[in-house]
């Protein structure tokens, strides 16, 4: 790897910048705020199984009962062993493919730097670049969103007559967020994402709970489990279904994350998917199977809308709905300042200057400026679109599926280039073609969904 310079050797050191080739020509390294100020390498495998858990395991696994109300039992259990096995393998090669680049020299801490690397500049910079930028921000908007309508929730309940409107808690979740978004590094955002993941647990088993008891008590609905006797219906759910659950496993961010990791990183991020993966499996199988235990093909979008019966009047105590909407609402918080990182590392790289302090006034400055102004755009959108669910359900089946189920086994593929008659190599081929059908599938399900429900669109609905 070639000098970088003088100028802040401690925080370049551990900044551990990467090396871009083409053709096979190594090119100078530059002075890269983004590096040094956002993706700094000086984590654990502890901590990387923290972002790893906060940005895989979210509210939207609330999500789930819904989707296995249009898969039905086999289906939507078999749907989520397949998620956790296909997305658990991909993020390994992912974490492979970037260990081999760095004992080549050429550390890649973002995910376009891997593609401009390996698949071509192109790749790099006009598919894979705005391809993670969109289901980044994309996340960031639909957090910001899901935390104004659990606010609105908490309000409805303890004054049903009330007037505020939905983009009011939408905007009051974004001033935190504001606040949160100023967190200098992804590093930075350990302790947080510690608490996240505790967060994660309280709210996966509240939700269960509550789930096993209405299923358990005459308040709760009558159970069918009957799938859509509307071909069309039943089958654009599948496919729909299956893009929650895709979604629901999606990271995108697998490069930035193993960025934070302290030299040599060799077999951390293993560790650290192996927590994230224990947490996902209590989580996802409990609150999957429990809410569509309990509530059949009536889950809602939401689990968390189910406990409340037709009239409003809740099912659990009112007491217990809030707390899951409390522990809902921080962790929402937490899991957007994560998908805000690859935003601030672009942000940083263009308005930082690498060789001035991280906290003098010429860097934090633009840094409070840009940082808000992203904030304050991804919360505008989601309160003028509160029907951001639909639009969501598309990024996640054009971003997330070619992402984190295609891109890995093709990046493996050509990096280490195994035998075409080796099992990895039809493996990995053959996960990349069903996925790639999956995608076009589950995204043209996303824009029939867009269709039925455009008649009810309305800007700033108080839905």
């Amino acid at each position: 790897m070639g000098t970088i310079g003088a100028v802040h050797e401690k925080t370049i050191k551990e900044a551990q910048p990467f090396s871009t080739t083409t053709n096979h020509h190594k090119q100078p390294l530059e002075l890269d705020a983004g590096a040094l100020f956002v993706l700094k390498s000086k984590g654990s495998w502890w901590h990387s199984g923290y972002h790893l858990t906060t940005s895989i395991v979210a509210p939207p696994l609330l999500s789930l009962p819904f989707a296995f109300a249009s898969l039905g039992w086999t289906a939507g259990v078999l749907s989520l062993v397949i998620g956790a096995i296909v997305t658990f393998y991909s993020y390994n090669l992912i974490s492979l493919v970037l260990e081999h680049h760095a004992e080549l020299g050429h550390r890649h801490i973002r995910f376009r730097d891997m593609a401009y690397d390996i698949l071509g500049p192109r790749w790099g910079k006009y598919y894979v670049g705005p391809i993670q930028f969109m289901v980044c921000y994309g996340a960031v908007v639909g957090n910001i969103l899901l935390g104004g309508q659990c606010l609105k929730a908490i309000y409805v309940l303890w004054n049903p007559n009330g007037t505020m409107k939905l983009y009011e808690f939408v905007i009051t979740f974004g001033v935190l967020m504001l606040i949160l978004a100023q967190v200098p590094s992804f590093h930075s955002l350990r302790h947080i994402n510690l608490i996240s993941l505790l967060l994660c647990l309280l709210y996966s088993s509240s939700a269960t709970a509550a789930s096993i008891y209405i299923g358990t008590s005459s308040k709760g609905p009558h159970k069918d489990y009957s799938l859509s006797s509307n071909d069309e219906t039943r089958i654009f759910g599948i496919f729909n279904a299956m893009a929650i659950v895709a979604t629901t496993f999606g990271n995108g961010i697998i490069p930035e994350i193993q960025a934070t990791l302290a030299p040599p990183v060799k077999g951390k991020m293993f560790k650290g998917l192996c927590v994230c993966y224990a947490v996902v499996t209590v989580t996802f199988f409990s609150v999957g199977i429990s809410g569509y235990w309990a509530f059949g093909n009536e889950a809602a979008g939401l689990i968390l809308s189910n406990f409340l019966d037709h009239d409003g009047n809740p099912l659990v105590p009112r007491w217990f709905i809030v707390m899951i909407n409390i522990f809902t609402i921080l962790q929402l918080s937490a899991v957007a300042v994560v998908y805000l990182q690859p935003t601030n590392e672009v942000l940083e790289k263009t308005f930082a200057d690498p060789t001035s302090g991280e906290f003098s006034a010429r860097n934090v400055v633009p840094r409070v400026i840009s940082r808000s102004i992203s904030v304050i755009l991804a919360t505008t959108i989601a309160a003028m679109l509160p029907f951001f669910g639909d639009i969501n359900a598309m990024i996640g089946a054009f971003g997330f599926l070619p992402l984190d189920f295609v891109l890995p086994m093709v990046l493996f593929n050509l990096t280490f280039k195994p035998s075409k008659r080796s099992p990895v190599f039809w493996l990995n081929s053959s996960i990349a073609v069903v996925f790639s059908a999956v995608s076009v599938t589950a995204a043209v399900a996303a824009v029939r969904q867009i269709s039925l429900d455009a008649k009810t669109y309305k800007l700033f609905a108080n839905v």
